[in-house]
C-alpha cells in the first residue's frame, strides 16, 4: 500500500486542517491540498484511504473544465508549476492533490440537490413526506427517482457537528432572496447537465452538495464538486429502488465501522488495511468511468 500523506506540512506555510483538505491563505488566493484523509460520520479516522485526495482534485478539476461554459469557478491552474513559492518547490507532495483557486467570501449555506429519495431526505421523507419544506407525492420507495430534482438547502456546521436541512425560506434568511434563488438556479442547472453526463457513464447522481462563494459582488462556484466525498454515486445498472444502493464512496468504511458499533461521537480509529484498499479501488473506479481516463498517479 503506497504511503498516506495526512498533512502535507509545507514548510514556513501554515495551513488551516479540515476533515480532508489543509488550506493555504495567500491572501487574494488559496491553495488548497486534498489530503487521503478520510472522515465517517463526522469522524476522521487514524488512517487514510490511498490517492484518495488525488481522486478528489482531479474529479472536481474535471467538473470545472466541463462546466466552464456554464458557471465560473474559483479555479486557477491544478499545476505545480504555477504554484507561488514555496509551494511550487514541493511537486512530490502537492502534484495531482492539489489547486491555486481564488479566495471568496464563502455563502454559509451548503447547496444540496436530490434528484433520488436516500439518505437524511428518505428518513423525513418517511416521518412527513416532506423534504426540506418540499410535499412529495406518497408511497414513493427508498431511492426512488424524483419527478423533478429538488433543491435542499443545509447550514454549514463546526467541524464535529452535524449540518442542518432547512427549508428555502430559511435560506433567503441566511443569504438573502436574490442570492438564494441564483445558487438554487444555478444548483440544480448544473446537477441536471452533470447528471445527464454521468449517466452515459454508467452512473446515477442520486444527490450533491455545491459550495458557492462571492467575489467582487460575483457568485461563482467553489470547493470540490460533484466528487464520490460530495455526491451519492450509484452504478446504474445495479440500481433498484426500494433498498440502500451500491455507492462510489466511502460504503466501505461506514459498513465496516457499522459492524463494529463504532462510537459515532467518538475519536477515529486506525481501519483495517484492507477496507482502506477497497475504498481506494471505488474511489478510482469513479474518476475512470466519470472521466474515461485511466487513473494514472499510482507510484
Amino acid at each position: 500500500m503506497t504511503e498516506v500523506i495526512l498533512q502535507t506540512g509545507i514548510p514556513g506555510a501554515k495551513a488551516k486542517h479540515g476533515k480532508v483538505r489543509d488550506i493555504y491563505d495567500l491572501g487574494d488566493k488559496l491553495l488548497i491540498a486534498a489530503s487521503d484523509r478520510i472522515s465517517a460520520f463526522d469522524v476522521i479516522m487514524t488512517n487514510g484511504i490511498p490517492y484518495k485526495g488525488i481522486v478528489l482534485t482531479q474529479i472536481s478539476k474535471f467538473w470545472f473544465d466541463f462546466l466552464a461554459g456554464v458557471v465560473e469557478s474559483h479555479l486557477i491552474s491544478d499545476k505545480v508549476g504555477d504554484f507561488p513559492k514555496p509551494f511550487c518547490d514541493y511537486p512530490e507532495q502537492l502534484a495531482g492533490r492539489s489547486m491555486l483557486v481564488k479566495k471568496t467570501k464563502v455563502l454559509p449555506v451548503e447547496c444540496v440537490v436530490r434528484g433520488y429519495l436516500a439518505g437524511s431526505g428518505w428518513k423525513e421523507y418517511q416521518q412527513s413526506q416532506t423534504v426540506c419544506g418540499h410535499k412529495l407525492p406518497a408511497g414513493l420507495k427508498q431511492c426512488a427517482k424524483l419527478a423533478e430534482p429538488i433543491f435542499t438547502p443545509a447550514t454549514k456546521e463546526e467541524l464535529g457537528t452535524h449540518d442542518e436541512n432547512i427549508d428555502f425560506d430559511r435560506c433567503v434568511k441566511v443569504i438573502g432572496k436574490k442570492n438564494a434563488e441564483y445558487v438554487r438556479d444555478k444548483s440544480i442547472e448544473i446537477f441536471k447537465k452533470a447528471g445527464e453526463y454521468a449517466e452515459k457513464r454508467g452512473i446515477i447522481l442520486a444527490d450533491t452538495k455545491f459550495e458557492w462563494g462571492q467575489i467582487n459582488g460575483k457568485i461563482i462556484l467553489i470547493d470540490e464538486v460533484l466528487t464520490p466525498d460530495s455526491s451519492r454515486f450509484w452504478p446504474a445498472d445495479k440500481y433498484q429502488p426500494g433498498r440502500d444502493q451500491e455507492s462510489y464512496d466511502k460504503q466501505f468504511v461506514r459498513n465496516y465501522l457499522e459492524s463494529i458499533n463504532f462510537d459515532k461521537s467518538g475519536k477515529g480509529i486506525k481501519l483495517p488495511e484492507e477496507t482502506c484498499e477497497k475504498t481506494s479501488a471505488k474511489y478510482i473506479e469513479a474518476y475512470e468511468r466519470l472521466t474515461g481516463k485511466k487513473f494514472s498517479f499510482k507510484s
